[in-house]
């Protein structure tokens, strides 16, 4: 099982970054495996960092031979997308919401659907719009056909949205458990979905 994690932090060892490393040590502890993406880096070795709409339907030829075009590849065999953000402006980082819109060709494929998606996001203030951001990233991922969950389990609670930090989110545990737990749903749901995610045409 294969559970990618994406960083729309520009800082790579960030708020964002920690909660989803906690997030990926739990999913490495459950036996899946776990890849943490820092999203930044991927858009900086491109010509255009935005989705300019060039083509239709999209022939992905903006990210022809970069590390983007290795990653989406990664994308298709993904299990289960975690996506994390800090909160600007109540929304998502404009470098993820740059990486999503670079996806259009995914969509085409019905790559990501039914891969179960998730997400976390931290803030400067505990209620700094964190769920607005989360909102966002539910809507993102919704678009994809992805099967969105919070952070909801059985061994825990229904949970809610997904898991919401207050920066520094290092220091806030209840963060850190809203993050394990939103952790085990990923791999229990992508677990009981794998025969949905057809990686063929029928």
């Amino acid at each position: 099982m294969l559970i990618i994690a994406l960083n729309g932090s520009p800082r790579a060892n960030g708020n964002t970054a920690h909660l989803l490393r906690v997030v990926l040590d739990e999913v490495h502890a459950l036996g899946a495996t776990g890849v943490f993406i820092q999203v930044a880096e991927l858009l900086a070795g491109l010509g255009h960092p935005f989705c300019r709409h060039c083509s239709s339907p999209c022939s992905g030829v903006c990210y022809r031979d970069t590390r983007l075009e290795t990653v989406l590849r990664l994308f298709r065999e993904a299990d289960g997308l975690i996506l994390g953000t800090p909160v600007y402006f109540g929304t998502v980082s404009a470098q993820l919401k740059a990486l999503w819109d670079k996806t259009r060709a995914l969509r085409k494929e019905k790559a990501l659907l039914n891969v179960v998606g998730a997400g976390v996001v931290c803030g400067t203030s505990r209620f700094g719009g964190q769920e607005t951001a989360l909102r966002t990233l539910h809507a993102m991922m919704l678009s994809q056909g992805m099967t969105v969950v919070g952070d909801g389990h059985w061994s825990d609670d229904p949970g809610h949205y997904g898991c919401c930090a207050q920066q520094p989110a290092g220091e806030d545990p209840e963060a850190a458990t809203r993050a394990r737990v939103l952790a085990r749903r990923v791999v229990e749901v992508a677990g009981a979905t794998r025969p949905l995610r057809r990686r063929v045409p029928s």
